[in-house]
């Protein structure tokens, strides 16, 4: 067996031939490689070591402390892809990296896409795979310009309850920045707040996607219906993704008291 692989492997890296791979494609020298090994196999994220990660077919840049984009949030792009035109406004809160936004930006050319973290190193990421004019640092919606408003907003906020924070693997629970996983008890105080303030940040006919666990789903699309949208699950078993899909109801007004045809 090759000795970099097997080194992975003993360490407990799942896909070490895959990750070998990556790793040596990065190192510059022999020894660059062995000391990216040596790290990986202390538990630092593969995707913080070589600067990136393989999201949705993209090569997303990916820093130190940045949330790194999971397999199950592309179901998540899939969903806002099949609703957006070229020249729609989509909206990521708590972008991260920027990894939903550049995805859905390579599957509808033409989008305008919009960033916002609150973490000021993810700000510095999503900038470098998004507009850097249009990632902006702040708390959801509040450094938006005015007025914008979106067809679609893409929110993955953070939806682990604190409690279960220490049962996270050791490379996203030690190297991730808290504020990026840390959902309060119930994992939900985020997406409270997202819901919230979609009556103002979605346009007419809008949709708000956000990503959950399969367990909170429920509560989730509660919250969207407390704050008057509709809402639909979006499951894919084969990724363990989960989106709750929340849209702005129509809003029927009643004829004119001189209509001819009340």
């Amino acid at each position: 067996m090759d000795e970099l692989v097997a080194q992975l492997r003993s360490a407990g890296c799942v896909f070490a031939e895959e990750e070998a791979t990556v790793l040596r494609e990065s190192a510059s020298s022999a020894a660059e490689l062995q000391a990216l090994a040596v790290r990986r196999m202390a538990g630092e994220p593969l995707e913080h070591l070589v600067g990136w990660a393989s999201f949705d077919g993209l090569r997303v840049r990916v820093t130190p402390g940045v949330f790194v984009p999971r397999l199950r949030t592309t179901l998540l792009v899939r969903v806002a892809a099949g609703l957006l035109s070229p020249g729609d406004v989509v909206v990521d809160l708590g972008c991260g990296s920027g990894a939903i936004g550049a995805a859905v930006a390579a599957r509808v050319p033409g989008v305008e896409v919009w960033a916002v973290d609150v973490d000021p190193a993810a700000v510095a990421c999503a900038r470098l795979n998004l507009p850097p004019e249009r990632v902006l640092l702040g708390d959801l919606g509040g450094p938006l310009p005015a007025g914008l408003v979106a067809r679609v907003v893409c929110a993955n906020a953070p939806y682990v309850p604190t409690g279960e924070i220490g049962l996270m693997p050791p490379e996203a629970r030690d190297h991730e920045h808290r504020v990026a996983l840390d959902g309060g008890a119930d994992g939900l105080d985020v997406q409270r707040r997202v819901a919230a303030a979609m009556p103002t940040l979605l346009a007419p006919g809008g949709v708000v996607l956000i990503e959950t666990g399969r367990a909170q789903a429920a509560a989730t699309a509660e919250l969207l219906e407390a704050a008057g949208l509709s809402a639909r699950l979006h499951v894919d078993d084969e990724i363990a993704g989960t989106v709750v899909e929340g849209r702005t109801r129509k809003v029927v007004h009643p004829p004119p008291a001189d209509d001819p045809s009340r």
